[in-house]
């Protein structure tokens, strides 16, 4: 199978493939995108009695075999919801923490910390939790985030209040997800002000200066909706069309993020 396309279809497969009957093989072709989330697949697999071996990111041998119970699972917070709230402990001041995620967990949305620390803002991490603060005006960054493409979005907002021109790398899979991303992003980031070249695979983000009181599009995607609430905490107000897009993965998203900036 393709693999450079989504990861979703590949832990669809790995997850369904233990109850076929007999052994498998997977054989990846291309490079294998978003290889944090595979690798949470393979983690939670292992907890109930599966283990998955594989050869690289190219080939995945799953044995016919038979779940079972761990008796007592732990589930994280989400990493790429906390992404927002991390996000708000940067823009708005802070301190902010997230708990029921931290430095040990399994979700590759967690080194969305990186990206806040290259942009300037402190961060501290424990076993179940991740805070951050601002430290005056962020920082511009040119990373590749093909490793946390849903968080990306959020460093994609947060470039609109740096201090010079950012680029987002290898997130070329943003054009197969709910709507195509990397335009829809482009075109949001426009309106508010900001000068945007988008690519296949990049966006790079000029920030100039913002528009309030912008209408922003959601496209019915939840993380356009949740990613570009934040644009508030830097003190321009804005508008969300079709908020109840949300409900998707955080059903009460703004509720959450309004008991943090009263």
């Amino acid at each position: 199978m393709k693999g450079d396309v989504s990861s979703q279809f590949l832990s669809a497969l790995l997850m369904a493939l233990p109850l076929a009957g007999g052994d498998a093989t997977i054989e990846v072709r291309g490079e294998l995108i978003s290889k944090p989330y595979v690798e949470i697949t393979l983690n939670v697999m292992r907890r109930f009695g599966v283990a998955v071996e594989r050869d690289g990111w190219s080939r995945f041998h799953i044995p016919r075999a038979r779940y079972s119970s761990p008796g007592t699972i732990y589930v994280e917070g989400d990493a790429s919801s906390a992404s927002y709230f991390l996000a708000a402990g940067a823009l708005g001041g802070g301190p902010v923490r997230v708990e029921g995620v931290g430095r040990e967990s399994i979700q590759g949305d967690v080194r969305f910390a990186d990206v806040l620390e290259a942009m300037g803002a402190n961060v501290r991490m424990g076993d179940g939790w991740i805070e951050c603060a601002g430290r005056g005006r962020l920082h511009p960054i040119d990373m590749d985030l093909n490793h946390i493409p849903d968080a990306a979005m959020t460093a994609a907002v947060l470039a609109l209040f740096a201090d010079g021109p950012s680029r987002l790398r290898n997130i070329a899979s943003w054009r197969v997800k709910e709507t195509d991303r990397i335009a829809a992003m482009a075109a949001e980031l426009r309106k508010l002000g900001a000068q945007v070249e988008d690519g296949s695979d990049y966006l790079r983000i000029v920030p100039g200066e913002l528009k309030p009181g912008v209408a922003i599009d959601t496209y019915d995607d939840h993380r356009m909706a949740m990613s570009y609430a934040l644009v508030a905490l830097g003190g321009v107000p804005v508008r969300i069309k079709n908020p109840e897009c949300v409900a998707k993965t955080f059903p009460d998203y703004f509720a959450a993020l309004a008991s943090i900036t009263a």
